[in-house]
């Protein structure tokens, strides 16, 4: 990099990225996307295990565990494809030119 000034502005002129460098980026957002999934279905985890040691307490019924599993399960896959959208996206604007 070299720095040009002038008064009250600085360039840094960068040179575009490689091919190579372009797929060490996707690299890195691929592992930031699977780290992402598993913190979501440990999320899924936890919530199923709290709706079930609320029925083993007899604090709401086994359909309204079956139903709020449902919806987690939902929620879950809603918000990992919503990962995947993004992740498609963002490899798509790492590829352009």
């Amino acid at each position: 990099f070299n720095p040009a000034g002038a008064w009250t502005n600085l360039r840094i002129p960068m040179p575009p990225l490689t091919e190579e460098r372009r797929m060490d980026f996707i690299k890195l957002v691929k592992n930031e996307v699977e780290q992402t999934k598993v913190a979501i279905r440990n999320i899924r985890r936890d919530a199923n295990t709290k709706a079930k040691e609320l029925v083993k307490n007899k604090e709401i019924s086994e359909d309204d565990e079956k139903n709020n599993n449902d919806y987690i399960q939902k929620l879950t896959d809603q918000y990992i494809g919503n990962i995947d959208h993004i992740l498609k996206d963002k490899e798509t604007d790492l590829m352009q030119v």
